[in-house]
This record gives C-alpha cells, structure tokens and sequence, in this order.
C-alpha cells in the first residue's frame, strides 16, 4: 500500500520483522514506551493486528496522538475478562455467574458459591492460554497458579460453564463509525482428545446455524460495539448460543483474529480485512464496507503435536495436499525444540484448506491426524 512499516515488540527473532522497513525492540505491553517510541518516529498511524495486549497499547497511543481509535478504556474493557463479564452483567446482556480475583484465597473461600464445573482463565491471555476446567474443588489452587503464569495483570475469573447448542463460534467483523457493517461467523473446532480440549484446532466457514441465529448475535454485538463507543476498526469473536438461541459474548477482540482467521475470510467473502485495518488506521474511508456472504467451503487447522521433542518432518497426504491445501505456512522448522499444544503459542503452523461440501470438510477436520502428521521425536531436546 506504498507505506513505510516499523515493527516493534521485544523478540527480534519474530518472523514479521523482516517484512518491516525498520524494527525497534519496544514491548508492545509497555504502552508508555510504544508512546514515546510513535512520537520520535513521527509516526501516522498505528495498526495491533491479532493480539489482545497489543490491542490496549494501540488505542492508548492512538488516543494521546490524535489519531483514528476506539475508546481506549472501551478497549480495556474487551481485553480483560473480569472487566467484561462485569460490563456485560451491568449492560444486561447474557454472560456467565463470574468473578474476578487477584488473591488465590479469595476464590478458594467462594468457590462454594459457584456450582461446578467452572473455568478458571487469566483475564488478559488469549489463544486459549491458561484456561482450565474445574471439576473439583479441592483443584482450585493448581488452577489457579497455572492461569496466573499467563497473567501480565496477575488476576485470574472464575466463571459458570457455558453448555453451548451446536459448535461455538469464532469469526471477524468490522464497523464503520460504531456500525458493524461486516460480519463472517464460522465453526470452531475442538478435540477432547488433547492437551487441552479447550483450544480450537480449526475452524470452518459458512457457520452452520441458522441466518437467525446470525442476525441475533450481529445484533447483541451491535448494542456492544454502541454502548462502548467504539468507531472504526475490526473485531474477533467468540460465541456461544445456549438455550433458546440466548447469545453469550464470551470474547470480542478489538482486533483481527489469528489463526489465519481474516486470510480465509477474504478468500470465501473475497474482503479483506487486513486491508481495512490499515486504511482505518490511516484515517481513510472505509464506507464502501459491507456485508458479504460466504462462498464455498473453507477452514484453517493449526499444525500441532501432542507431545513435546524435536520436530521431525510433517507429512501431508498427496491427495489431501492437490485437493485441499491452499496456503501453509511454518514457524517452526524441522529440528526444532517444540511443545506439546496446548495452546496458540505451541501451534507449529497453519494451513488454509477448500472443501467440495460440508460434508467433506466436516469429514476430514475430525480426523485430520489421517491426512496431517507431524513426526517429534520426543527422546530428545
């Protein structure tokens, strides 16, 4: 788009780097550092792509610059969980019993005021980091510690389990001057099978649910993004539907999603987000936005393993890869050191992936450990 890019955080080993003009190892959760760093550059605008702690410090810097933004304490609100669950209970929307904490003691005195299972998650983690289910009581402090390892705030909620009808749903959006003018919902995945069976392993695009259903949570996320103040920019969701259709918001990112999440958009909407954020960033009009609906059969999969090791090769069926693969992308490289998945940070890569039917891409995102095999030698590293 003919713009100079400067990329900042504080690992200069991150791959984005090198598609930058210039690079400054500045924290991007150091808001006051990201601050003075903008204003010695000069900058013109700045763009928080897919992460939650970046998402604060964008809108803080943008706010004190004059800049295009959202509120920065509206987006505050969306990147800490016990600040949401509270606005989301004030705002009469649907939202699980919760609380929020930052002493351990506290939740393990109240925890019989809670019926079990609950989840217990760091407020401001994303990618499914920390995030456990508790089915007994006398577990709560292990499960406490764990969420609090992901925790920059040090707080951790407790919170009702949501029993959704159908899959939950993920997907981006974007508004145009507090308007959500786009939308595209898709099926997360899951797999009780692993580590951590709260982490999505895919997900697929059309949503399966009703147009209904659709209009009912674009219209809890429009009284959201209107009691917020919020103006230009795009959002990742997080959705479950309980009985009778009632719309939980279980997350709402001010942000694009990860995962690939806006590239596979683009390819069944033909929008493209990531262009949008950068012309909202920039102050241009973004009015020519609408709604388009999803064509075809789509989905990403994040590559993982279960188990920690040294990365071996990662085979991939041959048909699997003439009829299905679109795009693949690695962050890691055969010999390194990897974890067991557990969460977006042990993802190894991502794979955009087009499907002939639903009953085809639903077929093959349950068992793709039949297509997709990732070899660890776990004796070492």
């Amino acid at each position: 788009m003919g713009y100079h890019v400067i990329s900042c955080d504080y690992l200069p080993g991150n791959p984005g780097h090198r598609f930058a003009h210039e690079y400054h190892n500045v924290s991007t959760t150091d808001k006051e550092a990201v601050l003075g760093l903008a204003k010695r550059l000069r900058v013109d605008g700045v763009v928080c792509y897919a992460s939650d702690p970046a998402a604060t410090t964008a809108a803080y810097v943008c706010e004190q610059m004059g800049f295009p933004t959202s509120p920065y304490r509206s987006v505050e609100i969306l990147s800490n969980k016990d600040l949401f669950r509270r606005f989301l209970k004030d705002n009469h929307f649907n939202v699980p019993w919760a609380r929020g904490y930052a002493r351990a003691e506290d939740a393990i005195r109240e925890i019989r005021d809670f019926r079990l299972p609950v989840m217990v998650k760091p407020v401001d983690s994303s990618g499914s980091k920390g995030i456990t289910k508790l089915e007994r009581a006398e577990d709560l402090p292990r499960q406490i510690e764990y969420a609090l390892s992901f925790s920059r705030a040090k707080r951790f909620v407790v919170e009702e389990f949501v029993e959704g009808n159908g899959r939950p749903i993920t997907g981006d959006g974007f508004s145009v001057d507090g308007e959500l003018v786009f939308r595209c919902f898709a099926d997360d995945h899951f797999d009780a099978r692993s580590r951590n069976p709260f982490y999505p392993f895919a997900a697929s695009w059309p949503y399966s649910g009703s147009e209904q259903v659709q209009d009912k949570i674009h219209g809890e996320i429009q009284r959201l993004l209107r009691l917020l103040g919020m103006k230009t920019g795009a959002y990742n969701f997080d959705v479950r539907v309980g009985d009778n259709d009632a719309v939980f918001l279980m997350e709402v990112g001010a942000r694009n999603g990860g995962d690939f999440l806006p590239q596979v958009t683009r390819y069944a909407t033909g929008v493209d987000l990531v262009e949008y954020t950068i012309r909202a960033a920039m102050g241009l009009d973004c009015s020519d936005l609408g709604m388009k609906a999803p064509e075809g059969f789509w989905g990403c999969y994040g590559v993982h393993s279960p188990r920690g090791g040294v990365l071996g090769d990662v085979w991939i069926d041959d048909a699997f890869r003439r009829d299905n693969l679109v795009e693949m992308i690695m962050y890691f490289n055969k010999g390194d050191t990897v974890h067991a998945c557990m969460s977006s940070s042990e993802t190894l890569g991502a794979m955009i992936l087009q499907f002939e039917s639903r009953q085809e891409m639903m077929d093959k995102l349950w068992d793709m450990q039949r297509w997709v095999r990732v070899d660890v030698d776990s004796r070492e590293g």
